[in-house]
């Protein structure tokens, strides 16, 4: 597809060496793991092989791992699992910046008679773990804190947090579905009761991801009617996915280093090109952030609309802002960090990925200070 893709933290490409792990899982391979004839048995090798690849990228037990279809499902079966075993009557603690999943979940169960306490980050991006910790009750049963934003990027300090929790005896959930792959995570010195990951994040298949629960920390199955996953997780194994799940893991333990070089890099190359449009403001640029990953906000535009002129020149952005009943609402995270409505509604999400090179970002930064100079100007493309 021609153009030039800018947007690696919804999705990133496949990788080769994944693909190629895929397809015989795609043809003449198959067989359901749970069969104890030569084929299914052949498939359930093929997933125990992709489930120590993931434990080893994010330092866990293999045991500990459980094959899903997305975070999006992980996110939900850990705080419905903690609801019921809490008789719908235990309370939450979540941070502002959690992906939506966290947040829809958590206000289902809140329907259904939990609490939850909502904790804003600071102005940088990064929640306080003690303001957090401050919120905790005794009949709390569940802390979700990501480890880093898929919006601006920053790195939250989990492992702060997951010690104050350990301490007051309650679990942490940690959505690190944005940094695996592009940083180092290791569950152990994180300290979290469940931790993750999807494959599609870091160039493994989309449907394949995995939530790791650290030893015997409770887990009441989202998923119920199959004896997989340890009966973890009923329904019959994508093998295919799940083999590409553990190929990306493992080109991601082998070369982590160098991958989060060349993407900050690219994105301190971008950022440097940034300062010479007017008024330009990059948010979170002094925290903790992922290497790839660039928010940056145009004062006076609609970043949706600069989105749209940027892709008809080729290039593929993100905007946090939602289109609901015909008008455009600013990205949630961005108002509780404090940022004004009107700036939030002028940002966009410049995220790279392996599949970009520094040409590329040098041909966008003209586009985009074009860009930008045309709507404020106010020229149709």
């Amino acid at each position: 597809m021609a153009g030039v893709y800018l947007d690696h933290n919804a999705t990133t490409p496949l990788a080769e060496r994944v693909r190629a792990a895929m397809l015989p899982w795609l043809g003449e391979r198959w067989g359901n793991p749970s069969s104890i004839h030569r084929f299914g048995q052949a498939a359930a090798a093929a997933v125990e092989e992709a489930r120590e690849q993931v434990a080893r990228l994010v330092g866990a037990n293999p045991l500990e791992v459980v094959f899903c279809g997305s975070g999006t499902e992980a996110n939900n079966a850990v705080i419905w699992s903690a609801a019921r075993r809490s008789g719908f009557r235990g309370h939450f603690v979540i941070a502002a910046l959690e992906h939506p999943s966290v947040h829809a979940a958590a206000a289902a169960v809140a329907e259904l008679g939990c609490a939850v306490t909502t904790v804003p980050p600071a102005p940088d991006g990064v929640i306080e773990p003690e303001r957090l910790l401050a919120s905790l009750r005794p009949e709390s049963v569940l802390v979700a804190l990501q480890l880093a934003n898929n919006e601006v990027g920053t790195v939250q300090p989990v492992g702060a947090v997951a010690a104050g929790c350990r301490e007051r005896g309650v679990p942490l959930l940690c959505d690190a579905v944005q940094a695996v792959g592009k940083i180092a995570v290791d569950r152990e010195a994180l300290g979290a009761d469940y931790l993750v990951l999807a494959g599609h994040k870091f160039h493994g298949p989309v449907g394949a991801a995995a939530l790791v629960v650290r030893g015997d920390t409770p887990f009441l199955p989202w998923l119920v009617g199959g004896a997989q996953e340890r009966r973890r997780r009923a329904s019959t194994t994508n093998v295919a996915a799940v083999v590409g799940l553990g190929a990306a893991a493992a080109v991601a333990h082998g070369e982590l280093p160098a991958r989060a070089a060349r993407l900050a890099a690219l994105r301190d190359r971008c950022e440097e090109g940034l300062g010479a449009i007017p008024g330009v403001r990059i948010h979170a640029r002094t925290a903790p952030r992922l290497p790839n990953t660039c928010h940056v906000a145009f004062p006076g535009l609609i970043g949706q609309e600069l989105m749209i002129r940027l892709d008809l020149a080729g290039y593929a952005v993100s905007t946090g802002s939602a289109c609901a009943s015909g008008a455009v609402e600013p990205s949630p995270l961005l108002l509780a960090m404090g940022i004004a409505r009107d700036e939030a509604l002028a940002s966009i999400r410049i995220s790279f990925g392996l599949t970009n090179r520094p040409a590329e970002v040098d041909a966008f930064l003209p586009e985009l200070a074009a860009a930008v100079a045309a709507l404020r100007a106010g020229t149709t493309p």
